[in-house]
């Protein structure tokens, strides 16, 4: 077997990994119900993103393909700036309920 090909299965088997523990550990180290339903919509939703993005990588002819980058990276930003913000702003929601 050609050497590109078990860098390519390496490598995506360590990407998958990371992307298994990353998504474990973001749903564990949440604080209350509320945002960790935030976080397992926000896993799921960026899981089938990323599928779907891969997909069409490797569907797509050679030219079109790299059209895909466009959406991608401003979409992911988008994605992680609000789910940072909607986290934040469940914490401070539920620690005001619990002092007030």
């Amino acid at each position: 077997m050609h050497p590109g090909y078990w860098g390519g299965i390496v490598g995506a088997a360590i990407g998958l990994a990371g992307g298994v523990v990353g998504t474990h550990f973001s749903i564990k180290n949440t604080n209350g119900p509320r945002e960790k339903r935030l976080m397992v919509k926000g896993a799921i939703v960026g899981w089938i993103c990323i599928i779907v993005f891969l997909a069409l990588l490797f569907l797509l002819p050679h030219p079109y393909r790299w059209f895909l980058w466009i959406p991608y990276g401003p979409a992911l930003a988008f994605g992680i700036i609000y789910t940072n913000k909607r986290q934040a702003q469940i914490r401070k929601e539920e620690s005001a309920q619990a002092t007030g």
